[in-house]
């Protein structure tokens, strides 16, 4: 398959044989050929687990200390909290009026927010929900009264994470812009983060691999000694 000069550039950099230590791994992607625009730096981390099984299909939350680089539109569906809502940062609040453009086809949000009190009418936007991942869980903190608090938590870095079904989580962990030691330390709140939630069905080995990349650049193996202690 005939590549770009800079991708050929940026392969040739990489040793596939290599497990890099996260350090090493993050200043290479750092380093390589870029693009015209600020790369997403991500993390793939491969689980031993069965996300067929109920009780192995990880999902849930992870709080980045730098953030992840991008800029968050909140819905809040709510009557109770309008004002704790608007007061807190979310970019649209309501109910009535963004269930029927929802309805509609509107999907202009990455993250919905709902009070308990509404989910019946945010229940019947599940099968348009569903599929976008914007259904909100009380899982991910998403379905709570302190609507507040869940706001300024997914502004300043707070992203669901959810395993695949092929046992992998996907999540960004900054841009290619960040200094290298708040990237180290965001894919270690990550791997800190999933340690925590590992189930207690799943059994062998959990953590079996990680690699990292930007939007346009090659895959890094990290060696998993210098992620987890």
């Amino acid at each position: 398959m005939k590549v770009s000069k800079r991708v050929a550039i940026n392969i040739k950099k990489v040793d596939r044989n290599r497990d890099y230590s996260l350090e090493d791994a993050v200043e290479l992607l750092k380093n390589l050929e870029g693009t015209k625009f600020d790369e997403t730096f991500e993390a793939h981390v491969n689980l031993g687990v069965d996300p067929k099984h109920a009780d192995q299909n990880i999902r849930g939350t992870v709080s980045y200390p730098h953030g992840t680089g991008r800029k968050v539109r909140v819905l809040v569906m709510t009557k109770a909290k309008v004002d704790e809502a608007q007061k807190a940062g979310a970019d649209y609040v309501g109910l009535e009026e963004y269930v029927e453009k929802i309805q509609n086809g509107w999907s202009d949000i990455d993250v919905i927010i709902a009070t308990p009190d509404v989910m019946g009418q945010v229940g019947k936007l599940g099968r348009i929900l569903g599929p976008k991942g914007l259904m909100p869980n009380p899982k991910t903190g998403t379905v709570t009264m302190d609507v507040g608090a869940a706001v300024k938590e997914i502004k300043s870095g707070r992203i669901e994470i959810r395993v695949d079904k092929h046992g992998i989580i996907h999540s960004p962990v900054g841009k290619k812009s960040f200094p290298k030691e708040n990237l180290v330390e965001n894919v270690k709140m990550l791997m800190t983060t999933l340690m925590r939630m590992r189930p207690t069905a799943s059994k062998g080995v959990y953590f079996k691999k990680l690699t990292l990349t930007t939007t346009m650049g090659p895959g890094v193996r990290v060696d998993k000694s210098t992620v987890t202690q």
